[in-house]
This record gives structure tokens, C-alpha cells and sequence, in this order.
């Protein structure tokens, strides 16, 4: 009987810390996303904390992200992830078909999709561990529309099924413009957008990418930099449109973009 009722009390215990990390959850990320002018519904900001709990407890078996503290999560990948609001403004209305390139841990793909469940979402990832993670974070969230795809960007951006297919490519990838570029344009259809999330000074990458974005078939539409709340990181949102088909030349052979960016 002891032992039951000090089971009972571990029990209460747990339903309690759980219930009041969610409310500090809820209120740090409320206050992230009235930064952003975003409205998310109850059950939306509890998706991002289940989201958010996967991503901790997944992370102590596979490498999925060096950020793990609670705040730094909101504000690096949630709330970073959700900025695009800022160059595309009817991404809240709109059923645009994106693909994230070089998903990772799901970002900036799966908060889009929670954030805007209207969208259709193509994650895609060379790397088949991660889209185990991703996999179980759409099934335990419910999420619908949303696809995972284990491939190199060089083989799909071939694929008659994804090659300028997408109103617009995302990508938080670390790789310069250049070849993040061909790597992303062939998927974005004629009027589409590429965007990029870029970390520090950008221009110079800009500058020596223009060719490259040419000879993809897109051209720099703008440039919004900005400061993520709280932090000194610089962030950047790209915003290169497509505005002719891509030669089928590219993407180059695996490898090629990466080890000689087109210049």
C-alpha cells in the first residue's frame, strides 16, 4: 500500500514538471512568434513541443543537432525556421508545394508544415537515419501532406517527379550559394522561389554566386537580413527567382557542385 501510494505520488510528480515545461514551452514560443506577427492554435504549440521532446530524446542516439536547450531550440530552429513569413507573406494562405533540401532534423520543413498545415512539404535528406526521425515526428504529430525522400539532391534534381515541381525550395543547409544553387534551382518551377536561410554577411557570397544563379535559370530578387531575437546571429533569407527553365546539364554528376561550384 506504501509502495502504491509513493508510485502514485512519482506519477503526479512527472504529470506536473511535464505540464509546467509545457507552459514555460508555450510561453517562451508565443512570445517568439508574436516577434514574427504568427498566431499558432493550442493544439499547434503543443505539436511543436512534442516535436521538440523527439528531437531531445532521438538526439541522445544519432546526431541531429548540437542545440538541445529549450530556449535555443524555440528561437534557433522553430523560430528561425518560421521567419520566412518575412519574404513570403502569404505562405499562411497559400497551398504551395516546398521542399526542404538537406532537411536534417527537419528544419526549416517541419515547422512550416505545423505552422502552415495548408502546405504540401517534401523533406529530403541524403542521409536515411534522419528520415527515421522525421518519419516518427510526422507519424506521433499526425501531420498529412507531407512527404520524406532519401536522396541526393544531384539524382532527384533530375527525377522528371521533382525536377521543377516545387513553388519554392528551402534550404538551411551550410554550403556556399553557388553550389547550394544548383543543388536547389532545378527543383523550383518557372515563377518559383529559391530561398535560402544564410548565417552572417551574405553579400559576398551573393556577389559571387550571380553567375552561377544565371546559368541555373534564376535571378536575386532580394535580400532581407535580420538579427534572431535575444542573440547576436545574423540571419539572412535570400530570395532568388526562377525565371527560366534550368538546362538539363544541371545539377552536375554527385559531387561536382560541391568540389567546383559553377562560377
Amino acid at each position: 500500500m506504501i509502495e502504491e501510494r509513493e508510485n502514485r505520488a512519482e506519477m503526479e510528480k512527472e504529470v506536473q514538471e511535464n505540464w509546467n515545461r509545457l507552459k514555460e514551452f508555450e510561453e517562451r514560443f508565443t512570445g517568439e512568434l508574436n516577434l514574427l506577427s504568427i498566431k499558432l492554435r493550442k493544439n499547434q504549440i503543443e505539436q511543436f513541443y512534442k516535436y521538440f521532446e523527439l528531437l531531445i530524446k532521438w538526439n541522445e542516439v544519432m546526431n541531429l543537432t548540437a542545440i538541445t536547450e529549450m530556449d535555443q531550440v524555440i528561437t534557433k530552429h522553430f523560430a528561425d525556421s518560421l521567419s520566412i513569413v518575412k519574404v513570403v507573406e502569404d505562405i499562411g494562405t497559400k497551398d504551395y508545394k516546398v521542399l526542404d533540401l538537406g532537411t536534417g532534423a527537419g528544419f526549416p520543413g517541419l515547422p512550416l508544415k505545423i505552422a502552415f498545415p495548408q502546405l504540401k512539404i517534401t523533406l529530403m535528406d541524403s542521409l536515411n537515419k534522419r528520415l527515421k526521425f522525421l518519419e516518427e515526428v510526422i507519424g506521433q504529430l499526425g501531420l498529412e501532406k507531407i512527404e520524406v525522400v532519401h536522396s541526393r539532391a544531384e539524382d532527384a534534381g533530375k527525377d522528371i517527379k521533382y525536377r521543377e515541381r516545387y513553388h519554392i525550395c528551402v534550404s538551411r543547409a551550410v554550403a556556399n550559394l553557388s553550389t547550394l544553387s544548383e543543388y536547389c534551382i532545378p527543383f523550383v518551377q518557372p515563377g518559383g522561389y529559391f530561398i535560402p536561410y544564410k548565417s552572417g554577411k551574405v553579400q559576398q557570397e551573393i556577389e559571387e554566386a550571380k553567375n552561377a544563379i544565371f546559368l541555373l535559370g534564376g535571378k536575386i530578387h532580394g535580400v532581407t537580413e535580420f538579427m534572431l531575437p535575444g542573440t547576436d546571429a545574423e540571419r539572412a533569407l535570400v530570395q532568388i527567382e526562377k525565371v527560366s527553365n534550368t538546362s538539363k546539364k544541371y545539377p552536375r554528376k554527385a559531387g561536382m557542385p560541391g568540389k567546383e561550384p559553377l562560377k
